[in-house]
């Protein structure tokens, strides 16, 4: 078995890399792509109160498992399944069932932080940034968190304001020079999408 393509795929949160990595996706046959989401990795909490788990900072590096998520990346590139986590955004804390992903030609890595690790970064051949204007981004967010993972407006506000802008000013927008393309105003660049589909296919063939 080939080793499989390894896209990674960040920006910031409500920067439209989401709707990007799921327009690849469905530019390929679901028996050839898996995604993995980053969110999927936040560590397990079962150890804290509720209460405590609201406190968790949510966008800094060591609120991911990383090394969980290492683990999975090598066992797909071996061609192996992997088990991967469910995370409950509602309560904070990781489902005790996980969701089964066969190892494909194609994985994408999607997430806010995928290229500020840089065990993770070295694994992907290639890296996108996904670049959105800051309101856009926060505008984006306001709107999932409440449909979404059941927050409250003010909620939302204050961990943006408090976390959430300085976490990305800190640790995501720097990762932009890592990146092999950077897509502005993400989420619809359809020539952009088209031109990494055909860099995937062409890795593909050689």
């Amino acid at each position: 078995m080939k080793r499989p393509v390894l896209i990674g795929i960040t920006g910031g949160t409500g920067s439209g890399k989401s709707t990007i990595a799921r327009e690849i996706y469905k530019s390929f046959s679901e028996n050839c792509i898996a995604m993995i989401e980053q969110d999927s990795y936040y560590k397990d909490q079962s150890h804290l109160t509720p209460e405590e788990r609201t406190k968790t900072n949510y966008d800094h590096p060591d609120a991911f498992d990383t090394q969980l998520l290492v683990q999975h990346l090598n066992q797909l590139t071996q061609g192996k399944a992997i088990n991967k986590p469910i995370y409950d955004f509602e309560v904070h804390n990781r489902k005790v069932e996980t969701v089964s992903i066969e190892s494909r030609d194609i994985v994408i890595v999607e997430g806010i932080l995928v290229l500020q690790e840089k065990e993770v970064r070295d694994m992907l051949d290639i890296k996108i940034y996904v670049d959105t204007d800051a309101d856009v981004r926060f505008i984006r967010r306001l709107v999932r968190d409440i449909n979404e993972r059941g927050r409250t407006i003010d909620s939302v506000i204050t961990q943006y304001l408090t976390v959430v802008k300085q976490m990305h000013e800190q640790f995501t927008e720097n990762t932009k020079r890592y990146a092999d393309i950077i897509i502005p105003e993400g989420g619809h660049n359809k020539v952009a999408i088209d031109i990494i589909n055909a860099n995937i296919k062409q890795i593909l063939q050689n």
